[in-house]
């Protein structure tokens, strides 16, 4: 697999890196790209052809779930070494992006303090932190996503800016907007006539998957809430740099201050699995109460560990005990058509689907191999959803 080196798009507030802070955030990711293409596919050649096969002397059986297959990888000195060195480079990256960060803090939160006001800005700092947000530091993100150091700090969202791209290996475009381009294109494939004219994004972190929302439908009014205030005012500073006209505002997307029925598009991009049982069905409830009839709720997460082989269900779960996820493994089994009608939508209005990354299409339209139906499987991101009767 050969990764493409392209940049991460600048803008005002994306930490500016020096030589040797630079050259470090790329050897992070030359490690992952390593570890993602040469130590990775050895897990699979591994588990056929010893783990499986001891499973199956002392079982009689093959692993029927991933619990069965972790009871012969998790041993393994393979994969135990690939869990090491995985888990390293995630600690190594927030550790290469924190040092520039920390160098300009204030040259940062000064910065995002001058945005002009396209868009908006609100905090409430009497806002509760939920307990899963404040439990572990998600992601491994040191001081997670909440954590002031200063005065209109926008330390976190600095670092998980440019973390992100780093992760990713630059696999979520030059603006780590690949969630949300892929929703709207899944959207615009299957409803051609929805026109949204007010948007909400639930759990929008720095703005990343918020921003394409404001290309898709340039007449509607983009709405965006986060919990942790240093990612809003970043997410803020990073719109008005970029010329998007956004509404920010610090509010749980378990109970907003929105009134009834007063959106027509509530989308999120891997929120739920940072919340609990309790807070996806409030925000499933949320939801509906949110949005006008004829409007859509869609959700873009992980797949659904059901229907998976046990090896693939496996190596997914990998982040429930490595990466400091500890709601991953339950939100990936969760009764969606129950929560969802639960939430007062109809089960015959409801979609899941495996769609395609937004720049898996454009390769593929590039290269002349995409068809229109290519939509509705094979893909990277797992949507559901549903629309409002």
């Amino acid at each position: 697999m050969v990764m493409s080196q392209i940049e991460q798009n600048a803008h005002d507030v994306l930490p500016k890196t020096n030589h040797d802070e630079l050259a470090r955030q790329q050897f992070v990711r030359s490690f992952k790209e390593h570890i993602v293409s040469n130590i990775h596919p050895g897990l699979r050649t591994t588990y056929e052809h010893r783990a499986k096969k001891r499973f199956e002397a002392a079982n009689g059986a093959s692993p029927s779930d991933k619990n069965d297959v972790a009871s012969v990888m998790k041993p393994d000195p393979y994969y135990r070494m690939f869990s090491s060195l995985l888990r390293t480079s995630q600690e190594m990256m927030w550790s290469s992006v924190q040092l520039p960060v920390a160098r300009s803090i204030n040259e940062l939160a000064s910065s995002a303090a001058q945005a002009d006001p396209i868009g908006s800005l609100r905090l409430d700092p009497d806002l509760p932190l939920p307990k899963y947000h404040s439990a572990v530091d998600i992601h491994c993100q040191p001081g997670g996503y909440h954590t002031e150091y200063i005065d209109g700090d926008v330390a976190q969202g600095a670092m998980y800016d440019r973390a992100v791209y780093i992760y990713a290996m630059g696999q979520m475009g030059r603006d780590n907007a690949d969630m949300g381009d892929s929703v709207i294109a899944w959207i615009k494939n299957n409803y051609p006539d929805f026109s949204p004219k007010r948007i909400l994004d639930m759990g929008c972190s720095v703005g990343h998957s918020t921003l394409p929302y404001t290309d898709a439908w340039p007449d509607a009014e983009v709405h965006a809430i986060d919990v942790a205030a240093p990612m809003l005012r970043y997410a803020h500073a990073r719109a008005e740099s970029k010329g998007k006209a956004v509404h920010f505002s610090q509010q749980n997307a378990e109970k907003t201050d929105f009134e009834d029925g007063s959106f027509d598009l509530v989308v999120s991009h891997i929120l739920m699995h940072e919340t609990s049982d309790k807070a996806v069905k409030n925000v499933m409830a949320e939801c509906n109460r949110l949005l006008a009839p004829g409007g859509l709720m869609a959700h873009a997460e992980t797949p659904p560990y059901e229907g998976m082989e046990p090896f693939d269900a496996f190596m997914l779960d990998w982040d429930s005990t490595n990466n400091n996820e500890p709601f991953w493994r339950r939100s990936h089994e969760l009764d969606l058509p129950k929560l969802t009608t639960d939430a007062g939508f109809d089960a015959d209005k409801m979609f899941s689907v495996m769609a395609p990354s937004a720049y898996q299409i454009a390769d593929a339209e590039r290269s002349g191999t995409f068809q229109g139906g290519d939509f509705g499987g094979g893909g990277v991101w797992f949507i559901y959803g549903c629309e409002k009767a």
